[in-house]
């Protein structure tokens, strides 16, 4: 068994019967402790972001990856905003609808957003022309504008999930464009 922690500079003996001993000196165990105690706060930090996660996916009305990318408005006497539709600066992150909010992370294992809108700041979503990428892949997008000028545009390979993101944020927001 003591075979399983081959640990170098650790000195093994045999005992009077039979059986092998190590002996540490108190640095080595305060070390062994030390990395211990680290991997336990390593344990429970990630147990912690498994039930975040669960209890986010759990009472979230909607979750799932798109591809988002953020644009802002041009403010009164600024040029318009340049044409950058070739740029692809699409990101992957996780959505999640959650009450009146809609969070943005990272990935799906983050314990805090990295953005966040209150559906009354939405003051408009709607469908965007599919994309067409390098690859042949086709995305199908919608956007939501705030009343802040943030607009993000949205993109999936799936349809139903940007119908279903749509028709929800259309539902909640009641900004359907015209």
């Amino acid at each position: 068994m003591l075979n399983l922690f081959n640990l170098r500079g650790l000195t093994w003996g045999s005992g009077n019967d039979d059986r092998e001993t190590v002996a540490l000196t108190a640095a080595e165990v305060a070390s062994l402790r030390s990395g211990i105690a680290d991997l336990e706060e390593r344990e429970a930090h990630l147990k912690a972001r498994l039930e975040h996660v669960d209890e986010m996916l759990r009472s979230a009305r909607l979750s799932g990856y798109l591809y988002i990318r953020t644009r802002w408005a041009a403010l009164p006497g600024e040029p318009p905003p340049i044409d950058d539709t070739e740029v692809d600066d699409w990101l992957p992150r996780f959505l999640v609808l959650h009450g009146s909010c809609i969070f943005i992370y990272l990935v799906s294992t983050d314990l805090s957003p990295q953005d966040s809108t209150l559906l009354s700041d939405v003051t408009e979503v709607g469908p965007l022309p599919p994309l067409t990428r390098e690859d042949g892949e086709t995305r199908y997008c919608f956007y939501i504008v705030t009343c802040h000028g943030l607009r993000y545009e949205c993109s999936s390979a799936s349809k139903v999930q940007v119908a279903l993101w749509l028709t929800t944020l259309q539902g909640d927001c009641k900004s359907a464009p015209d």
